[in-house]
Parts: structure tokens; sequence; C-alpha cells
């Protein structure tokens, strides 16, 4: 009995270790809270940006085309007239709406097709799923959004659905790999045994130890959709005037580099910004939540 109760006590004592390691870690994480202050300062912009400025995005202002950085207007005007610093604070909008909603499109969809792909494998796994995965990883994703999009049509919607597909089989791969080495281990032979069903295994047991590597992709790859979105939208495939994007601006701007340079400076920044932000915040998530790489 004696025995007993010392194992629990050094039980307890190596789970409050790990924990207090945990937040030791975290609280020296400085790619993770940098990464987290960039990100959520986008993040404000992007729902509160109708609070954060007086003027409008799509207004047109004859009176005050392309006029330099001033107190009135922090960031110049545009070609139209149209407030810089506005249009940039209405295009995180644009940018969130598609690099975000693109990535849970792709979760929704590739999770449970990893998932049961790595449960149950053989011949639909390797012989369907994974060649279509491949199929489609075979094109550069820049490029397939591309096409989709240009095939789709201009949009917001398109443009997110382009972007999706390129990510489904980047999670449907992950999944499926996570899956593979959980099924290796112990606790799935018991819970087998135990008379456990196959759902109830897959959802109860393999999921929540694969959410790790999910959260840290999915960081990831709203970073790439956030660059993947001003692509499609520099080229006309993506948001349609008059909605701001920081890509489409950037569009505007090759033609005034000279004349007016703030109107490719304020939105390049803005998206180099949004991008840093979401790779240090996946790159510190991964440190944080991976013990391999905390130890490295």
């Amino acid at each position: 009995m004696a025995q007993v109760e010392i194992t629990h006590s050094e039980l307890h004592s190596e789970t409050r270790l790990l924990r207090k390691n945990r937040w030791r870690h975290l609280r020296k994480n400085v790619s993770l809270w940098t990464g987290a202050i960039l990100v959520a300062m986008v993040i404000i912009i992007a729902i509160f940006a109708p609070w954060l400025t007086p003027f409008s995005p799509i207004q047109l202002n004859y009176s005050a085309i392309l006029q330099a950085p001033n107190a009135t207007h922090w960031f110049g005007t545009d070609e139209l007239g149209r407030d810089v610093l506005t249009r940039v604070f209405f295009g995180a909008r644009t940018s969130m709406e598609v690099s975000i909603g693109s990535v849970v499109i792709s979760l929704v969809i590739g999770i449970p097709v990893g998932l049961l792909s790595g449960f149950y494998r053989g011949i639909v796994d390797e012989w369907l799923v994974m060649r279509v995965v491949d199929a489609i990883q075979a094109f550069p994703f820049l490029i397939l959004s591309l096409v989709l999009a240009a095939m789709l049509g201009p949009g917001i919607r398109n443009a997110t659905f382009a972007i999706a597909v390129g990510y489904i089989p980047v999670f449907v791969r992950t999944v499926r790999g996570q899956v593979l080495l959980e099924m290796e281990k112990e606790y799935i032979q018991s819970a087998r045994a135990l008379g456990a069903r196959d759902w109830r295994i897959m959802l109860r047991h393999v999921f929540p130890n694969i959410t790790t590597p999910l959260i840290i992709q999915a960081t990831l790859a709203v970073a790439s959709g956030i660059v993947a979105e001003a692509s499609l939208s520099y080229l006309g495939l993506g948001a349609q005037p008059p909605t701001p994007s920081w890509g489409s601006m950037l569009h505007t701007a090759q033609g005034y580099l000279t004349e007016a340079p703030w109107l490719a400076i304020v939105p390049g920044i803005a998206i180099a910004v949004a991008v840093l932000g979401f790779n240090l915040l996946g790159d510190g998530l991964q440190i944080w939540l991976d013990p391999r790489k905390r130890r490295s």
C-alpha cells in the first residue's frame, strides 16, 4: 500500500514538473509571442476596421487624388482619392477571409479523408486516396491555385476554393501520416481488445493525439494563403473592385511607383507583417508543443 502511495506521489510530481517546464519554455518562446502579437494585431484590424478609421474604403474623393502622407491621410491617398490606410485595414478583412476560410475548408475535407485512409489503409488508401493526393501535389501550390481560379472565374469565394484545393492534399498527408504512427501504439490494440468500435477509437483516441501537427500546419498554411490571395488579387482573379485587397492595391500601385511610392509600400508592408506573424506563430507553436523541437 505504501509503495502505491509513493508511486502516485512520484507520478504527481513528474506531472507537475512537466507542466512547469512547459510553461517555462512558453515564457521564453520569443517566436510564439512575437507571432501571436502580430497575428492578433492583424485580426483586430480586420475585425474592427470600420471603427479604426473615419474614411470609406470605396468612396471616391477627386479633390484628394494621390496626396502624399499628411496629417489627414497618414499614408496618403490613391489614384481615386481613397485613403490608403483605410483600404489596407479593410484589405486585412479580405486577406483573412480568404486565407483562413481556405484552411478551414481544407481541414474539413482533409481530416476525415486522412483519418479514414490511415486507419483502414488497404487498396483504397494506396491506389485511390494517395494517388489523387500525389497527382494534386505534383503541381506547385500557387500555380494550381491560379489555374483553378482562372477556370472558376474571379471573386473571393472562387479564390478561397481554389486555394483550399491546394491545401487538401497537405492535410490529408499530414493526418494520414500521424494516424499511421498512432496505429502502431499499444493503446490502440488495447482499445480494440476491449471491444471499442472503430469510430470511437478514431475520434476518442487517435484524433486527439494528432491535433498538434494539425494546429502547426494550419497556422503555417494561413501564411501561405495570404500570399496566394494577394497573388490572385494582383492578377485580377481574387477580390474585385471596389473591394479592397492588398494584392489589387499592389497591382494598381505598379503604375505609380515613382509618383506615389506609398501606394506599393503600405500594402507590401501589410502582407509582410501578416505572413511573418503567422510563420513565427507556427514556428513558436512547433517549438512549444513538440518536445523534440523543444529539446533541440
